[in-house]
């Protein structure tokens, strides 16, 4: 944005006070020096009218009544059955046979504790506690931005304005948070579906009518496809209820990364200037072209290669475990796998409209790589020793071990079992540099 910041007029006129509002939205209410705002060429009813729908009191940087407004009605737009008792108790049968199944693939225990056959409109009511965790820290950055983007020497003269400019950019972000939400709810699966535990802890839940479109798309058969996600469900709650770190590990994550987002000021500043104040969709407009875009820093880059090999373990791992539960009992389990590589390694559209808005994709790039990690590790230790890697954060595969799947802890040989008082000795001497009391000899690598 072009800011004159000296005391001096126009050529003109010398003695005339530039307008500190000069490019920014406000310029055309505001006259030169900050006197009377200019009306003649202002429709204030329509300006107004569009300011008093936004202004809705809400806490925090969203306003998640109007997020989860539109999200439930972009949701309506498509077919939305709500489940009856027979879908509820198919869907209990299903991830009651997939923890069985499961019982022998992996010494994780059932992390189920409550059942439920959701529609699209339930995954967002039920989901929408998580996802405030993960949007509010970039919102928060975003809406400030608004407010910032007024010069210094004007925002004393704007004075309420600029709380107006943030509740209006909170409400504008509410907006785009429900319209990804909405189009994500037509996506979804289960309630594990993108990696992370949206869902209430303990709860196991799948959608039936997107499952049922998802399977037309597919030579198997609707029950299969039940089964197969429901493994995979089965699966995710083991590991976020039996490795106590990992919930908050992964949304912590996502929360430090929103910290880190830092707002392009200036883009801001310049792409403001172009506004004109009499359109009252112009602010809306500008938002949803990306004018408040967060930028990725280096950090952010670090975070999310962090953040992304952790969903590639995750995804990994249930991709592996599901695969041995399902080997000799489902024949269609093979073109299933590879349907839901493929799904969770694409992403769609909806996941892509979320990506844009937060900066953030949930997408695990290196699912294949990690399953064949955990595959390689079970062979070599049995299940045991590849789900006690799960104890402790820093005994997870790296980035760097990814690109050597086959080889993450190949000179460990075979792990006997451990008591858990041996298993808590040895995991204390491992964080705590001292000799390994496996019969490794002292300084082998881990």
């Amino acid at each position: 944005m072009s800011n004159d910041g000296g005391t001096g007029g126009t050529p003109e006129n010398p003695d005339e006070q530039p307008n500190p509002f000069k490019g920014t939205p406000f310029e055309g209410l505001f006259g030169a020096g900050g006197g009377m705002p200019d009306l003649s060429n202002i429709d204030l009813n329509a300006l107004m009218g569009q300011m008093q729908s936004l202004m809705q009191p809400y806490d925090g940087p969203v306003n998640w009544q109007l997020a989860t407004d539109i999200a439930r009605r972009t949701a309506a737009e498509q077919p939305d059955p709500s489940q009856d008792q027979a879908a509820q108790t198919r869907v209990a049968d299903a991830l009651r046979l997939a923890d069985h199944w499961l019982d022998e693939t992996t010494s994780l225990p059932s992390g189920i504790t409550t059942t439920a056959a959701w529609s699209r409109a339930e995954w967002i009511e039920e989901t929408t506690a998580v996802w405030r965790v993960l949007v509010e820290p970039v919102a928060e950055h975003v809406v400030g931005a608004m407010g910032n983007a007024i010069p210094e020497e004007a925002r004393a003269m704007a004075g309420p304005l600029i709380g107006m400019i943030s509740q209006a950019g909170g409400a504008m972000f509410g907006s785009q948070v429900g319209q990804a939400l909405g189009g994500l709810s037509a996506d979804v699966l289960t309630a594990s579906d993108i990696g992370l535990p949206l869902g209430p802890a303990g709860k196991a839940a799948l959608l039936p009518h997107n499952v049922a479109e998802f399977a037309r798309g597919l030579d198997v058969s609707e029950d299969d496809v039940l089964l197969y996600l429901a493994l995979r469900e089965a699966a995710h709650q083991r590991l976020f209820a039996h490795v106590p770190w990992l919930r908050q590990h992964l949304l912590s994550a996502v929360e430090d990364f929103g910290r880190g987002v830092t707002i392009d000021i200036s883009g801001i500043e310049e792409s403001l200037g172009s506004i004109d104040p009499s359109n009252p969709e112009a602010i809306t407009e500008a938002i949803n072209s990306g004018l408040f875009e967060p930028k990725q820093q280096p950090s952010q880059t670090a975070a999310l290669a962090r953040l992304e090999t952790t969903l590639a373990l995750v995804e990994g791992w249930v991709d592996e475990v599901v695969g041995q539960a399902t080997g000799a009992r489902m024949p269609s389990a093979g073109k299933l796998q590879e349907a839901i590589r493929r799904r969770r390694a694409a992403g769609g559209p909806a996941e892509e409209t979320f990506a844009a808005l937060v900066g953030l994709e949930l997408r695990p790039r290196r699912l294949r790589d990690a399953s064949a990690l955990w595959g390689s590790l079970r062979t070599r230790q049995g299940h045991d020793g590849r789900d006690a890697v799960w104890a402790h954060p820093d005994l997870l595969p790296t980035a760097a071990d990814l690109d050597d799947p086959l080889g993450f802890r190949e000179d460990l040989g075979t792990v006997e079992a451990l008591d858990e008082d041996e298993f808590d000795k040895a995991l204390a001497d491992l964080l705590d540099g001292e000799t390994p009391t496996d019969g490794r000899p002292e300084g082998s690598p881990e």
